[in-house]
């Protein structure tokens, strides 16, 4: 173990001993330096450990603190969908919510799933694609490998090997974004007609790519501290011809909880023993807020069912629509899908994201990030229950930068959605997420970009009108 490791070690066990407690003020660099003899460097970087796991957080001026910890929230109930397959609807409402605004449109949309773009740690990233733009040969405009990029697909199996997927390049398709690698994914296992079992809520994208394909979606009761039930699973596995599983099992969307480890190994085991596949959407993995970031499904994955999807949209920009899969067993099949899809993908922006993780920009711009939406997580979570009624259930995300809220007294996201036009206000209705049209009581929020009194002004809003809706109900049970 290095020495930094040790510091680090030694300061976690004070804190969680109690010697050092929340909001109590750290021994300096030097202070530290003194007492263990070791290297301004060496302290450095254990701090920068404890900050990665969110036990410290450093003041400008003041120095190092120990994190206060928020205390539990009122969770969400555990979610009870339909226990069959049901069509999947609601496009109008999913477009109404992705629909790009005119500059000119003031609109503040505070559910959409996009990161905060004018982080400065891209500065870089946009750097090396105007010198991608500026100095592109004649190969660099040509159409790419089908596979994509080497240079780029070696960058991912790198990144992977932290998550514990061990892969190499030819095992990983690039995909114009995440969005086409599930498309693929559900298009290579299924055909029109089929069951495809989805942890609920789930992902909207991936509910639609359920209509557009004619199947049907099994919405699976889900835990916002565990995931999905595996015991319902078992129990539809065995009712209903399920063709696939699609979960998000690290960094949920919408619900923001990371599978525990011993939960997704017997994921993995029920899916064999039913002999089924499994479509892991790992595009939140990489903004976990723990250290090292948790392992995928397909680390555990020794027969090839996992189809591992992911992308940069929600680590850097969703503009240059850079995903992947790792297809496992159906390599073949997905390869072939991919072609007949869209061929080949946009190279330069491959070319500049492949730099950008090679020069070690990547991980310091994931570390600046999620340091970010960890303390904004903690911060809209406060303002939820400074203006929001008492009643409110809200998630406790454990990485990304998207917050679920079940709103009381039965309370239509909806129609809160409709009674925010006037103040040019937008939320996502939980609606989106559930083919049956559960969760109208339910929103998700964004807490990605700066939380400025702009943003909470916006959210006081919300709660008044969120507060007015749950006195209406109210006032007509007593009637």
């Amino acid at each position: 173990m290095t020495r930094y490791a040790q510091l680090a070690d030694e300061l976690r066990r004070r804190i969680d001993g109690g010697i050092y407690r929340g909001g109590d003020r750290l021994p300096s660099i030097r202070a530290l330096c003194r007492e263990f003899a070791v290297s301004i460097s060496t302290a450095q970087t254990a701090y920068a450990r404890l900050e990665d796991a969110g036990l410290v957080e450093a003041r400008p001026k003041s120095g190092f603190f120990v994190r206060l910890q928020p205390a539990p929230t009122d969770l969400p109930a555990v979610t009870r969908p339909a226990q069959r397959p049901l069509d999947v609807s609601r496009w109008d409402q999913v477009l109404e919510l992705v629909e790009r605004h005119p500059p000119d449109d003031e609109v503040l949309l505070l559910g959409r799933g996009i990161p905060d773009l004018a982080c400065p740690t891209l500065k870089p990233l946009q750097r090396l694609l105007a010198d991608r733009y500026r100095h592109a040969s004649g190969q660099d405009l040509n159409y790419d490998a089908l596979a994509g990029s080497l240079a780029l697909r070696r960058q991912i199996v790198r990144l992977m090997a932290g998550a514990g997927s061990l892969l190499h390049p030819d095992d990983v398709l690039v995909t114009t974004g995440c969005q086409e690698a599930l498309s693929i994914a559900i298009r290579t296992l299924t055909a029109p007609g089929d069951v495809v079992a989805v942890d609920s809520p789930s992902f909207y994208g991936t509910m639609q790519i359920l209509q557009a394909n004619g199947l049907k979606a099994l919405e699976i009761p889900t835990d916002p501290r565990t995931g999905i039930s595996l015991e319902a699973l078992e129990l539809a596995l065995e009712q209903w011809p399920i063709r696939a599983i699609q979960l998000t099992p690290t960094c949920n969307n919408p619900l923001g909880y990371t599978m525990p480890e011993e939960r997704k190994r017997a994921l993995l085991a029920l899916a064999q023993r039913f002999d089924v596949a499994i479509i892991e959407d790992d595009i939140y993995g990489d903004l976990a807020f723990e250290t090292p970031r948790p392992r995928t499904l397909k680390a555990f994955d020794d027969d090839g069912r996992v189809l591992l999807c992911s992308g940069f949209s929600k680590t850097l920009m969703p503009g240059l629509r850079v995903g992947w899969i790792a297809p496992g067993r159906y390599r073949d099949r997905v390869q072939h899908m991919k072609y007949v899809s869209t061929g080949a993908s946009a190279t330069l922006p491959q070319l500049a994201i492949a730099d950008f993780v090679a020069k070690g920009y990547y991980e310091r711009h994931l570390r600046a990030v999620v340091a970010q939406y960890r303390r904004q997580r903690d911060l809209m979570i406060a303002w939820v229950r400074r203006y929001f009624p008492a009643d409110t259930g809200i998630s406790y995300p454990q990485g990304g930068f998207l917050l679920w809220l079940e709103l009381p007294g039965g309370i239509d996201s909806l129609r809160l959605n409709e009674r925010l036009v006037p103040a040019r206000l937008r939320i996502a209705p939980g609606a989106l997420f559930s083919a049956s049209g559960k969760y109208r009581d339910c929103l998700r929020l964004n807490y990605a970009t700066a939380l400025t009194p702009t943003i909470e002004a916006a959210m006081r809003r919300v709660g008044d009108e969120v507060a007015k809706l749950y006195v209406g109900a109210q006032d007509r049970e007593r009637v």
